[in-house]
Protein backbone atom coordinates (compact mmCIF):
# COMPACT_ATOMS: atom_id res chain seq x y z
CA UNK A 1 0.00 0.00 0.00
CA UNK A 2 2.81 2.46 0.81
CA UNK A 3 4.40 2.33 -2.62
CA UNK A 4 6.19 5.39 -3.99
CA UNK A 5 3.30 6.26 -6.35
CA UNK A 6 0.78 6.01 -3.49
CA UNK A 7 2.96 8.21 -1.27
CA UNK A 8 3.07 10.82 -4.05
CA UNK A 9 -0.72 10.65 -4.36
CA UNK A 10 -1.20 11.08 -0.61
CA UNK A 11 1.25 13.99 -0.69
CA UNK A 12 -0.94 15.56 -3.38
CA UNK A 13 -3.93 15.35 -1.02
CA UNK A 14 -1.85 17.06 1.68
CA UNK A 15 -1.10 19.85 -0.81
CA UNK A 16 -4.80 20.83 -0.93
CA UNK A 17 -4.82 22.80 2.37
CA UNK A 18 -1.46 24.33 1.41
CA UNK A 19 -2.95 25.40 -1.92
CA UNK A 20 -5.98 26.97 -0.19
CA UNK A 21 -3.89 28.77 2.42
CA UNK A 22 -1.47 30.20 -0.16
CA UNK A 23 -4.37 31.33 -2.40
CA UNK A 24 -5.87 33.39 0.44
CA UNK A 25 -2.63 34.74 1.91
CA UNK A 26 -2.72 38.55 2.17
CA UNK A 27 0.47 38.95 0.13
CA UNK A 28 1.21 40.23 -3.37
CA UNK A 29 2.30 36.82 -4.70
CA UNK A 30 -0.58 34.70 -3.36
CA UNK A 31 -2.07 33.87 -6.77
CA UNK A 32 1.25 32.97 -8.32
CA UNK A 33 2.13 30.89 -5.23
CA UNK A 34 -1.18 29.02 -5.47
CA UNK A 35 -0.53 28.48 -9.18
CA UNK A 36 2.86 26.91 -8.36
CA UNK A 37 1.30 24.57 -5.75
CA UNK A 38 -1.45 23.55 -8.19
CA UNK A 39 1.10 23.05 -10.99
CA UNK A 40 3.21 20.90 -8.67
CA UNK A 41 0.14 18.80 -7.82
CA UNK A 42 -0.66 18.37 -11.53
CA UNK A 43 2.91 17.25 -12.25
CA UNK A 44 2.83 14.83 -9.31
CA UNK A 45 -0.36 13.32 -10.77
CA UNK A 46 1.46 12.48 -13.99
CA UNK A 47 4.51 11.30 -12.03
CA UNK A 48 2.68 8.84 -9.76
CA UNK A 49 0.99 7.18 -12.75
CA UNK A 50 4.27 6.94 -14.62
CA UNK A 51 6.09 5.47 -11.59
CA UNK A 52 3.30 2.99 -10.90
CA UNK A 53 3.76 1.58 -14.41
CA UNK A 54 7.56 1.90 -14.54
CA UNK A 55 8.19 0.35 -11.10
CA UNK A 56 5.36 -2.16 -11.49
CA UNK A 57 3.77 -0.75 -8.32
CA UNK A 58 0.16 -0.50 -9.44
CA UNK A 59 -2.22 -1.32 -6.61
CA UNK A 60 -5.93 -1.40 -5.83
CA UNK A 61 -5.42 1.37 -3.27
CA UNK A 62 -3.60 3.49 -5.86
CA UNK A 63 -6.36 2.94 -8.42
CA UNK A 64 -8.85 4.14 -5.80
CA UNK A 65 -6.98 7.07 -4.23
CA UNK A 66 -5.45 8.65 -7.37
CA UNK A 67 -8.73 9.84 -8.94
CA UNK A 68 -9.96 10.90 -5.49
CA UNK A 69 -6.89 13.12 -5.04
CA UNK A 70 -7.39 14.61 -8.51
CA UNK A 71 -11.06 15.37 -7.96
CA UNK A 72 -10.46 16.91 -4.52
CA UNK A 73 -7.76 19.27 -5.84
CA UNK A 74 -9.75 20.27 -8.93
CA UNK A 75 -12.99 20.79 -6.95
CA UNK A 76 -11.17 22.97 -4.41
CA UNK A 77 -9.63 25.04 -7.22
CA UNK A 78 -12.94 25.42 -9.08
CA UNK A 79 -14.78 26.55 -5.94
CA UNK A 80 -12.04 29.07 -5.12
CA UNK A 81 -11.96 30.43 -8.68
CA UNK A 82 -15.76 30.79 -8.77
CA UNK A 83 -15.70 32.63 -5.44
CA UNK A 84 -12.78 34.85 -6.41
CA UNK A 85 -13.97 35.89 -9.90
CA UNK A 86 -17.66 36.20 -8.96
CA UNK A 87 -18.82 35.99 -12.56
CA UNK A 88 -21.69 33.80 -13.65
CA UNK A 89 -19.84 31.99 -16.47
CA UNK A 90 -16.90 30.99 -14.26
CA UNK A 91 -19.33 29.78 -11.58
CA UNK A 92 -21.61 27.91 -14.01
CA UNK A 93 -18.63 26.20 -15.67
CA UNK A 94 -17.27 25.23 -12.24
CA UNK A 95 -20.66 23.78 -11.29
CA UNK A 96 -20.83 21.81 -14.57
CA UNK A 97 -17.32 20.40 -14.06
CA UNK A 98 -17.88 19.40 -10.43
CA UNK A 99 -21.31 17.90 -11.22
CA UNK A 100 -19.83 15.90 -14.09
CA UNK A 101 -17.15 14.41 -11.82
CA UNK A 102 -19.79 13.30 -9.30
CA UNK A 103 -22.00 11.91 -12.09
CA UNK A 104 -19.16 9.98 -13.79
CA UNK A 105 -17.87 8.63 -10.47
CA UNK A 106 -21.36 7.29 -9.67
CA UNK A 107 -21.71 5.91 -13.19
CA UNK A 108 -18.37 4.10 -12.96
CA UNK A 109 -19.31 2.67 -9.57
CA UNK A 110 -22.60 1.41 -11.01
CA UNK A 111 -20.89 -0.10 -14.06
CA UNK A 112 -18.31 -1.77 -11.80
CA UNK A 113 -21.13 -3.39 -9.85
CA UNK A 114 -22.33 -4.86 -13.15
CA UNK A 115 -18.81 -6.00 -14.08
CA UNK A 116 -18.65 -3.57 -17.00
CA UNK A 117 -16.49 -0.69 -15.78
CA UNK A 118 -14.35 -0.84 -18.93
CA UNK A 119 -17.27 0.55 -20.92
CA UNK A 120 -16.85 3.88 -19.08
CA UNK A 121 -13.07 3.83 -18.69
CA UNK A 122 -11.17 7.08 -19.25
CA UNK A 123 -11.15 7.90 -22.96
CA UNK A 124 -8.73 9.94 -25.06
CA UNK A 125 -11.30 12.74 -25.17
CA UNK A 126 -11.48 12.55 -21.38
CA UNK A 127 -7.72 13.06 -21.24
CA UNK A 128 -8.03 16.13 -23.50
CA UNK A 129 -10.72 17.44 -21.15
CA UNK A 130 -8.40 17.02 -18.19
CA UNK A 131 -5.50 18.75 -19.96
CA UNK A 132 -7.68 21.72 -20.98
CA UNK A 133 -9.15 21.86 -17.49
CA UNK A 134 -5.74 21.94 -15.81
CA UNK A 135 -4.43 24.65 -18.15
CA UNK A 136 -7.56 26.76 -17.71
CA UNK A 137 -7.59 26.41 -13.93
CA UNK A 138 -3.88 27.20 -13.62
CA UNK A 139 -4.24 30.37 -15.68
CA UNK A 140 -7.30 31.50 -13.73
CA UNK A 141 -5.51 30.85 -10.44
CA UNK A 142 -2.45 32.85 -11.50
CA UNK A 143 -4.30 35.96 -12.72
CA UNK A 144 -1.15 37.69 -14.03
CA UNK A 145 -1.22 41.47 -14.35
CA UNK A 146 0.77 44.06 -16.31
CA UNK A 147 3.39 44.26 -13.55
CA UNK A 148 3.99 40.50 -13.30
CA UNK A 149 7.76 40.23 -12.97
CA UNK A 150 8.09 36.74 -14.46
CA UNK A 151 6.09 37.56 -17.58
CA UNK A 152 7.90 40.87 -18.03
CA UNK A 153 11.21 39.04 -17.75
CA UNK A 154 10.08 36.54 -20.41
CA UNK A 155 8.51 39.30 -22.58
CA UNK A 156 5.12 37.56 -22.48
CA UNK A 157 2.11 39.89 -22.34
CA UNK A 158 -0.14 39.08 -19.38
CA UNK A 159 -3.19 39.30 -21.67
CA UNK A 160 -1.89 36.22 -23.52
CA UNK A 161 -1.91 34.10 -20.35
CA UNK A 162 -5.29 35.44 -19.24
CA UNK A 163 -6.82 34.89 -22.69
CA UNK A 164 -5.40 31.36 -22.88
CA UNK A 165 -6.81 30.61 -19.41
CA UNK A 166 -10.34 31.61 -20.44
CA UNK A 167 -9.99 29.72 -23.73
CA UNK A 168 -8.88 26.46 -22.09
CA UNK A 169 -11.51 26.85 -19.35
CA UNK A 170 -14.21 27.16 -22.04
CA UNK A 171 -12.83 24.18 -23.99
CA UNK A 172 -12.72 22.14 -20.76
CA UNK A 173 -16.37 23.02 -20.07
CA UNK A 174 -17.44 21.91 -23.56
CA UNK A 175 -15.43 18.68 -23.31
CA UNK A 176 -16.85 18.10 -19.82
CA UNK A 177 -20.39 18.00 -21.19
CA UNK A 178 -19.39 16.10 -24.33
CA UNK A 179 -17.56 13.32 -22.46
CA UNK A 180 -20.37 13.04 -19.92
CA UNK A 181 -22.85 12.44 -22.75
CA UNK A 182 -20.52 9.87 -24.36
CA UNK A 183 -20.06 7.95 -21.10
CA UNK A 184 -23.79 8.09 -20.37
CA UNK A 185 -24.66 6.78 -23.85
CA UNK A 186 -22.15 3.95 -23.44
CA UNK A 187 -23.71 2.97 -20.10
CA UNK A 188 -27.34 3.44 -21.16
CA UNK A 189 -28.00 -0.19 -22.12
CA UNK A 190 -27.07 -1.20 -18.55
CA UNK A 191 -28.93 1.71 -16.95
CA UNK A 192 -32.22 0.95 -18.72
CA UNK A 193 -31.99 -2.78 -17.92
Amino acid sequence: MWTIPNQITLFRILLIPVFIIVFYLPVEWNYFGAFVVFWFAAISDALDGYLARKLNQSSAFGAFIDPVADKLMVAAALIMIAEDYQTWYIAVAAMIMISREIFISALREFMSSRGKRDIVAVSTLGKYKTAAQMLGIMGLIWQPSANDALLNFLYIPHQLINGAAYFFYAIATILTVWTMVIYFKAAWPELKD
